[in-house]
């Protein structure tokens, strides 16, 4: 059973920084994509950044050159680093990790305020 623990969300000022962690059981090699993705109320589920087992990394154009996704083979996680945070980052982040199968943290919350 795969099981994906997202932590690091919280309330932040517009122009804070936050850093999510996605910590998953066993190896995350095993996973072809790993990637962050949120939803803010009355809104559907949006891709926010993705990083795939050779290391390339993809970003909603919302978010480039202020978020960063990165992951730590050693720890088996998957981090996503926020800066420059705006009101509109507001929103549930939930990790998401696809092999044969696809599976989904719980999700974060993270709000941030003007």
């Amino acid at each position: 059973q795969v099981q994906l623990v997202e932590s690091g969300g919280g309330l932040v000022q517009a122009g804070g920084s936050l850093r999510l962690s996605c910590a998953a059981s066993g190896n995350i090699f095993r996973f072809n994509v790993m990637g962050w993705y949120r939803q803010a109320p009355g809104k559907q589920r949006e891709l926010v950044a993705g990083i795939i087992i050779d290391g390339r990394t993809n970003y909603a154009d919302s978010v480039k050159g202020r978020f960063t996704i990165s992951r730590d083979n050693a720890k088996n996680t998957v981090y996503l680093q926020m800066n420059s945070l705006k009101p509109e980052d507001t929103a549930v982040y939930f990790c998401n990790a696809k092999s044969t199968s696809m599976y989904w943290g719980q999700g974060t919350q993270v709000t941030v305020s003007s």
